[in-house]
C-alpha cells in the first residue's frame, strides 16, 4: 500500500504554500494538490464562513486547505493517534484553528449531531464506509438543509449514497474519482 509524502502544500488562501508534516504511515493518501485545486474552484462562492465536517481527516489537508479559504470552522476527524497529532502540530504552527477528534468517523457520529454546511467524506478505501457514513450524516444531522459533501474514492467505486445528494460536479484523477454533491 502506499505511503505518504513527508510534506504537502497548501494551495490557496491565506496559508497558500504553507507546507503540512506529513507522517509515513501505511494507506494514508493525502488528496492530491490538483484534486484539491479542483474541488475549492467549485466551492469557492459557498466556502466563506463555512462549517466544515473533515471526516477520517488523515493529513487535515481537505479541512485546512477549507480554513485557508474562509471557512468559520473545521472539525477533523481522525483516530489514528500519530496522524492526529500531526495535523493537531500543523494546526497550532498554522494558527489555522479547528478541532480534532482522536476517534474514527463511526464512533464521532455516534455522538450529539452539529448541522455542517460542509462535509469532507474520504474514508480508508480498504474500509469501504462511503455507505455507512454518509447515511449516518443524511440521517442524524450533521449536515446543514444545503449542504455540500465531498467524496473521493476508487475511481471503479460509484458509492451508494443518499438520494436527495445531487451530484453537482465529478472528475478523475488516475485512478481517483472525486465529487461534489448538493443535499437537497
Amino acid at each position: 500500500m502506499k505511503t505518504a509524502p513527508g510534506r504537502i502544500r497548501i494551495i490557496g488562501g491565506h496559508l497558500r504554500n504553507s507546507r503540512l508534516n506529513v507522517p509515513d504511515l501505511p494507506g494514508l493518501r493525502p488528496t492530491p494538490e490538483r484534486v484539491r485545486e479542483t474541488l475549492f474552484n467549485w466551492l469557492a462562492p459557498t466556502i466563506a464562513g463555512a462549517r466544515a465536517l473533515d471526516l477520517c481527516a488523515g493529513t487535515g489537508a481537505l479541512g485546512i486547505e477549507a480554513l485557508s479559504r474562509g471557512a468559520a470552522t473545521v472539525q477533523f476527524v481522525e483516530p489514528d493517534a500519530r496522524a492526529a497529532a500531526v495535523l493537531r502540530d500543523n494546526l497550532a504552527r498554522l494558527k489555522a484553528g479547528g478541532e480534532v477528534a482522536g476517534t474514527d468517523a463511526v464512533r464521532f457520529l455516534q455522538g450529539k449531531a452539529q448541522p455542517y454546511d460542509l462535509a469532507f467524506l474520504d474514508p480508508p478505501f480498504a474500509a469501504q464506509l462511503w455507505a455507512t457514513l454518509a447515511q449516518r450524516l443524511e440521517q442524524d444531522g450533521w449536515l446543514a438543509a444545503s449542504a455540500w459533501i465531498y467524496v473521493e474514492s476508487p475511481r471503479e467505486v460509484a458509492p451508494a449514497l443518499p438520494p436527495n445528494w445531487t451530484l453537482h460536479r465529478e472528475g478523475h484523477a488516475g485512478e481517483l474519482r472525486f465529487a461534489l454533491y448538493r443535499r437537497m
